[in-house]
């Protein structure tokens, strides 16, 4: 069973859409038992970071997620998450990611939303991935580049497309919205 987290941000059901076609069971939840007992753990996001932090303390899932050992991947505002703080209503998340998140600066259209490739890649999300290949990203904030940094993209400024530490997993990009790329990232996680 994958479960996807519900903590009141959009885009679970786009998630499980991509989860379910790759012929696994899933469920959207916020109980705490069934995060736990998950075979892997899925934080999508579209929404806003206070808000989104403020409804795991509520519901004490804040500690839930950092004591999770099965993989967990972050998508988007799930990758804010998992970061140290973000500018984004000057809030602390999560604190698993040694990187804070910040505004881009307006130099350039904001948000960064559309196609985008990487200037680089490692790690096991990456496996069968071409560095030229697309993503989908949608996002007004980005997480700095780190020791935990998997994959880098260019907008305006680098900044992580992809972080791993443990069994913990982010990319600020939707895979689920970035067609045979995102796909094979997608199935990647699942397999691990």
């Amino acid at each position: 069973m994958i479960a996807i987290l519900k903590y009141n941000a959009g885009n679970a059901l786009s998630v499980e859409n991509a989860v379910k076609r790759l012929g696994y069971e899933t469920v959207i939840t916020d109980d705490p038992e069934v995060l736990k007992s998950a075979e892997k753990v899925i934080l999508p996001g579209v929404g806003e970071a206070a808000s989104a932090m403020n409804y795991l303390k509520e519901k004490g899932l804040d500690k839930v997620i950092k004591s999770l050992k099965q993989p967990v991947l972050g998508i988007c505002l799930g990758m804010q998450l998992l970061c140290e703080s973000s500018e984004e209503g000057e809030t602390e998340t999560l604190g698993i990611f040694k990187t804070k998140v910040k505004k881009f600066p307006p130099e350039d259209l904001v948000p960064h939303t559309g196609w985008n490739n990487f200037t680089s890649v490692k790690g096991k999300l990456f496996e069968d991935v071409d560095i030229e290949e697309n993503c989908y990203f949608v996002h007004s904030y980005y997480a700095e580049i780190s020791d935990e940094t998997m994959a880098v993209t260019d907008y305006i400024l680098s900044f992580s497309a992809a972080l791993q530490k443990d069994n913990f997993y982010a990319t600020q990009f939707h895979p689920e919205k970035s067609a045979p790329t995102g796909i094979q990232i997608l199935k990647n996680f699942l397999n691990l």
